[in-house]
């Protein structure tokens, strides 16, 4: 029945171009403020109006009852290349056994799980074999449903490093030592090349690797890992290019080298200290904190070197947090998806609350903060006349219990509804 339901409303929708959608309220993500009730207007994938009863006579009404209507969410930090597997060492085993295309075609489901829960639009920060391509592409051409996508491509960083993948395996098995068309770089030229390279091939952001991390089998989560050369070339490049960069950064003085080369966002940020987060309120660089990823660490079986950098980690990760939000530094919602089930999300939006945050502060931070840091800010991340019709409902009101973002009952990605489990147009 359900199905039924869901091709009837489709079949309705795809009959008219402007129709209304209402809700006993709203969330403002510009003011932070929830607004009743909740009326949108809807017309060839962007929003008309907002309040108001101007609806165009004969549009078909979606009546979402008690719900609250909110921008897609933003999700700033995925890998929809890559999967959950608590089985660390099965999990490396898989992705050398699986062929390219299969991989690919699990991305797929990644991203239908990610748009369905809510997160219209993410910043996916790694792949691998460019499967983030084809699947952005895919996405953007109708094949498939999925989030909008800003991918990278490879991410950057030194030999050995965390993200080398080759780390942790015997010399030769893969035949060639990796270098910067693997994104393994070891010089400025390199990372100026490795940046060419990435975007040439398709790359809307450039990750890079300054510090260690805590999956990566041979390094210290928090020990630097490009030079200050190498991190100023390779964001002088990707800014030359037009491109935003984001580092993945878990150490304080990784961190520095990172702000002082002009990162547009430090990713993870564990130990970061007090000067790090001045510099960064000073400059405007976000903090995307992915507090989400604590979920799949405590159900993954680790070597004892990966479970002590994890569990250190994550002792670190709340009091971080509330320091950074202390100091005013800027947050924008990311996960890293793939270190937990694809498809939850939503959890980062309590997980900041409960580090200080109010449940507006974490909405924003999943909408108009992470909006402005992708650059898209004119586009999404808010619910406006002009910008694109990403709309997702929430059953009662998330500023009174921000868990509902965790039971989201709508969604529309650019004027089109993906997931309607109240109600049909009428």
């Amino acid at each position: 029945m359900p199905g039924l339901l869901f091709a009837c409303a489709s079949a309705l929708l795809a009959q008219s171009n402007s129709y209304v959608l209402k809700a006993a309220r709203l969330f403002d993500s510009t003011s932070g403020q929830v607004v009743t009730p909740g009326m949108l207007v809807v017309s060839n994938g962007v929003i008309q109006s907002v309040g108001g009863d101007n609806s165009p006579a004969g549009s078909p009404v979606i009546d979402l009852g008690d719900a609250t209507l909110l921008p897609g969410f933003i999700d700033a930090h995925t890998h929809l290349s890559y999967e959950f597997n608590a089985d660390y060492n099965g999990s490396a085993l898989l992705t050398l056994q699986r062929p390219i295309s299969e991989q690919a075609i699990r991305a797929t489901a990644n991203a239908r799980k990610t748009v369905m829960a809510g997160f219209t639009t993410v910043r996916d920060l790694g792949s691998s074999n460019f499967i983030d391509i084809g699947l952005r592409n895919s996405i953007n051409a109708g094949y498939v449903p999925g989030p909008r996508m800003l991918v990278s491509v490879h991410a950057l960083g030194s030999t050995g490093g965390h993200c080398d993948d080759s780390a942790g395996f015997r010399f030769g098995l893969f035949g060639h030592e990796t270098g910067p068309e693997e994104g393994v770089i070891n010089s400025p030229d390199q990372a100026r090349y490795a940046v060419r390279f990435n975007i040439k091939y398709g790359a809307d952001v450039i990750k890079t690797c300054a510090s260690g991390g805590v999956l990566s089998p041979t390094d210290d989560v928090d020990v630097p890992q490009l030079s200050q050369s190498e991190l100023n070339a390779l964001v002088d490049e990707a800014h030359t290019l037009r491109r935003k960069t984001a580092a993945h950064a878990h150490g304080a003085e990784a961190a520095k080298r990172a702000i002082l080369a002009g990162i547009d966002s430090i990713e993870h940020g564990t130990f970061i200290d007090d000067e790090d987060m001045r510099m960064m309120h000073d400059r405007g660089v976000f903090l995307v904190p992915t507090l989400t990823t604590r979920v799949g660490l405590a159900e993954s079986k680790f070597p004892p070197l990966v479970q002590a950098k994890a569990t250190r980690a994550v002792q670190q990760q709340d009091a971080m947090v509330k320091r950074a939000l202390a100091l005013g530094v800027k947050i924008a919602l990311g996960t890293d998806a793939a270190v937990y089930p694809h498809g939850d999300n939503a959890l980062e939006f309590a997980f900041m609350v409960a580090d200080g945050m109010t449940p507006a502060q974490s909405l924003m931070a999943g909408t108009t903060s992470a909006a402005e840091l992708l650059g898209l800010h004119d586009k999404i991340g808010a619910l406006k006349p002009g910008m694109l019709a990403d709309v997702v409902a929430v059953p009662g009101n998330p500023i009174e219990n921000i868990k509902l973002t965790q039971s989201v009952i709508f969604v529309m990605k650019d004027g089109m509804v993906l997931r309607n489990d109240r109600a049909i147009p009428r």
